[in-house]
């Protein structure tokens, strides 16, 4: 993905992707697809899901695409962020 801002540009790509080009990155993460198609205009879905990561002292980045939505989370704490996950799916 792409981001346009007056800042600058931000790039959303495989890391191996960033090295070939030189292009330097800042947080190197792992991406979590939710198997829900949500709603665009769904309130709360997303901040539910990060306050509950929040709790287990994980950032994460969610974008959504129109049949999914998508969490940027910390490269190493993967597992950690599915465990968390399941759990919140079980309840």
């Amino acid at each position: 993905m792409i981001f346009r801002e007056a800042e600058g540009i931000t790039y959303i790509l495989l890391k191996s992707e960033a090295e070939m080009h030189g292009l330097p990155y800042e947080f190197p993460c792992r991406m979590i697809t939710l198997n829900v198609h949500s709603s665009l205009e769904a309130v709360g879905f997303m901040a539910r899901i990060a306050t509950e990561l929040a709790k287990h002292d994980m950032g994460v980045n969610p974008v959504s695409g129109y049949f999914h939505d998508h969490l940027f989370v910390p490269d190493g704490r993967q597992n950690d962020a599915m465990n968390i996950l399941n759990e919140m799916a079980k309840s």
